[in-house]
């Protein structure tokens, strides 16, 4: 008998002879060609490795769990974890067909998983360690999966993991009963909303594109140079310019007419992307943090019916707080009271 019967075995049965738990058999068959190879000669090392250590029963795993949780004993958590890793390569079967790049990464987190059921493991709650630690061991192998299928992550969400691995069945299993497969008899089948099944079957079906990469062979546009642009558009740009022209003219005139204290809050406050604060100039110029405010609101209606005057088709850039620059964008500053 091979070592990989021998473990498909030795993963089913308990060493009392109860059958724990049915898993497809490990074994290679020549019409089977997704099932880790044996020629594969790490896995096919770490298979012999891994058959040498032995199983556990129920009560001897609740032992090792006890003195581990009761003993922090790194010798039980060590025989409990290495009896059980022919479990990870069972539950990491069953997730082949979605990582065929090295069923060994699916082994290797797995085996993380494993771990951590050790360590969260309750050996009072008469919770058998095996069906506890399958859970672990899958998430983990779920998790590496969905962060490592594409470039960019394809699901984020609990519900966006869980309609990864259900869409492609449910729409197989729609096909088998006779039915099309449509968004709106999945999204009911998977209770999602239909938006999501689109979503996911876009990520799905293509592959990522780098923005560098040439629109097509023989060219040499680059995807990037076809995606739209979210700022303004050029008009926006050049009406803006404008504005701003004119606005300078405007504050040239007045700038004359104004005194010390109101070029500061106009220059330090209404015109500056980091404006000074009311106390700070009323330190400068030994004032009150009020008496700053008031000139402030004058400064401002001085400005107001100035612009009224000289830029009567130009509205709304100037607010009760600050001077909204005229860039084909609202550009917000908070001013610090």
């Amino acid at each position: 008998m091979s070592e990989l019967t021998h473990i498909e075995q030795d993963a089913s049965i308990e060493q009392g002879g109860e059958e724990e738990q049915k898993f497809h058999p490990l074994v290679v068959t020549s019409n089977d060609e997704n099932l880790p190879a044996v020629s594969n000669p790490a896995l096919h090392r770490y298979l012999q490795e891994i058959s040498q250590y032995e199983l556990l029963t129920r009560e001897e795993a609740e032992d090792l769990a006890i003195q581990f949780r009761e003993h922090d004993d790194q010798e039980a958590a060590y025989r409990l974890v290495s009896a059980n890793l022919r479990l990870v390569v069972k539950v990491a079967m069953d997730f082949q067909k979605y990582w065929m790049q090295n069923f060994m990464d699916l082994i290797q987190e797995g085996n993380v998983g494993l771990v951590q059921a050790t360590k969260k493991f309750d050996p009072y709650r008469g919770v058998k360690f095996s069906y506890y630690a399958a859970y672990w061991i899958r998430a983990y192998i779920l998790k590496f999966i969905m962060d490592n299928w594409r470039l960019v992550k394809i699901g984020t969400t609990q519900a966006q993991r869980k309609l990864f691995f259900s869409l492609n069945k449910e729409k197989k299993l729609l096909e088998a009963q006779g039915f099309k497969p449509d968004v709106k008899l999945l999204a009911e089948r998977l209770n999602v909303k239909e938006s999501e099944v689109v979503q996911m079957g876009q990520r799905m079906d293509n592959w990522d594109v780098s923005l560098e990469a040439p629109v097509r062979g023989d060219s040499e546009d680059e995807q990037k140079s076809f995606l739209p642009d979210t700022g303004p558009g050029i008009e926006d740009i050049v009406a803006g310019q404008e504005v701003r022209a004119k606005i300078s003219e405007v504050l040239a005139v007045i700038d004359d007419k104004l005194n010390e204290k109101e070029k500061v809050i106009l220059s330090s406050r209404l015109l500056n992307d980091e404006p000074q604060t009311l106390q700070t100039i009323a330190d400068q110029f030994g004032i009150s943090r009020e008496r700053v405010r008031q000139i402030e609101a004058n400064l401002l209606k001085k400005l107001r019916k100035l612009f009224e005057v000289e830029m009567p088709d130009v509205r709304d850039f100037i607010t009760s707080e600050r001077i909204v620059p005229a860039t084909g964008f609202d550009q917000k500053n908070t001013y610090k009271k």
